[in-house]
């Protein structure tokens, strides 16, 4: 994506466990999906728009596109730093940077996120609240 960066990159470290490996000793390429989604939630979750402020304002985050560019496998015990870094929304739509690190800093996973913000009552898009803007700057 080659529009310009408005936030600073929110960064998640975690550990590749054995839960996390395919019959080939590495890492799943849908779990490496599963990983980005997982830094996602904390990210939004520590600037107080985690599940429970989803369910309390019927409105949260919904991805519409995810596209991933696998670099480096990942094997069990690496310890890795997933980013998250999120574009200025353009309307109803917006787009999430993100990239999971390897110890040494190598490109592990180079991906980003289409989302809009869903209503859950309403079953649509809807406009992105003040918290929300917040919780992603």
């Amino acid at each position: 994506m080659s529009e310009q960066i408005k936030s600073v990159p929110f960064v998640y470290e975690m550990m590749i466990r054995e839960h996390h490996l395919d019959s080939y000793g590495h890492v799943n390429n849908a779990t490496y999906v599963e990983i980005l989604e997982e830094a996602r939630w904390e990210s939004i979750t520590l600037k107080d728009y985690g599940y429970e402020k989803v369910q309390s304002t019927g409105h949260g985050p919904v991805i519409l596109e995810v596209s991933v560019k696998f670099r480096k496998e990942l094997k069990l015990r690496e310890k890795i730093r997933v980013t998250v870094q999120a574009l200025p929304m353009k309307g109803k739509i917006g787009v999430i940077n993100q990239q999971i690190l390897k110890a040494d800093g190598t490109v592990a996973l180079e991906g980003y996120v289409v989302y809009g913000m869903f209503d859950l009552k309403t079953r649509k898009l809807v406009d992105a609240s003040p918290a929300w803007l917040k919780a992603i700057e």
